[in-house]
């Protein structure tokens, strides 16, 4: 495992990265309404990205179609943007983005409730799900493990009734999308790599409303739960500094 260490001089170019694709999903989060369909969004996804200087930095990547991942309501992640998906009054669409400035990545996810009439149930996984990444960031500084990240995770999750989805993890970021070391949204205290200044994670819960597991439809990208039940993903790509975290996203 090769973990990259950055100098303050490149966090401060990922931050710039961070802010360009916080304003990205920003901006989709605004357009997000019944009758919108996924594609809309990942049309105005690659056009706002090319505006403000970068390049998107899933499209083609491995092969995968859009610029934005959109997932709607059980489907977890990798959703590919279709003009045959039409965002309903209820559904919840999971919005997951990167790009690329001046040679380093951004990447960050937010999932966005659709209309005015959503479950109450589903509004809670939402809720739930972002206090899991909250609670997680909050335990990155210097010294702590990756099991401290990904039990805070955890503990928040089942707490709440929910499960965590472990077939997909956060990941390091850089000059690179996806770099070492592997982020799990679950795991325990004091297990696992330490983290060091310097390193830069995307930690992204993924969570279920029933069972964990998921599966991957015909497409070969789009996972869905087995089980048919809602899902929530939310993402930040974290900085661990002198100071504690710093979200760059």
């Amino acid at each position: 495992m090769a973990i990259m260490i950055k100098t303050p001089q490149e966090i401060e170019k990922m931050r710039r990265a961070g802010a360009a694709t916080r304003q990205v999903l920003q901006h989709l989060a605004s357009l997000v309404k019944p009758g919108v369909t996924t594609l809309d969004l990942d049309v105005e996804a690659e056009r706002k990205t090319l505006e403000l200087g970068a390049i998107p930095a899933f499209k083609g990547y491995h092969g995968y179609p859009g610029s934005v991942c959109a997932s709607v309501n059980e489907e977890v992640v990798h959703g590919i943007p279709s003009a045959t998906k039409v965002l309903r009054e209820g559904d919840i669409v999971s919005l997951d983005f990167g790009l690329v400035m001046d040679g380093y990545y951004g990447d960050s996810a937010i999932t966005v409730p659709v209309g005015e009439k959503v479950n109450p149930e589903t509004l809670r996984l939402l809720e739930v799900t972002k206090a899991s990444l909250d609670s997680a960031i909050r335990m990155v500084k210097v010294g702590a493990t990756l099991g401290d990240v990904g039990a805070a995770v955890q503990e928040v999750v089942e707490s709440d009734g929910f499960s965590v989805v472990r077939d997909f993890v956060g990941h390091g970021i850089g000059t690179q999308m996806h770099e070492d070391p592997q982020v799990p949204n679950y795991g325990r205290r004091g297990m696992g790599l330490k983290l060091r200044e310097g390193m830069v994670i995307a930690i992204e819960p993924m969570v279920n409303a029933g069972k964990p597991g998921v599966q991957v439809l015909g497409d070969g990208w789009t996972a869905v739960t087995q089980d048919g039940s809602m899902s929530a993903h939310f993402e930040h790509t974290v900085a661990v500094t002198a100071n504690g975290a710093v979200v760059l996203t």
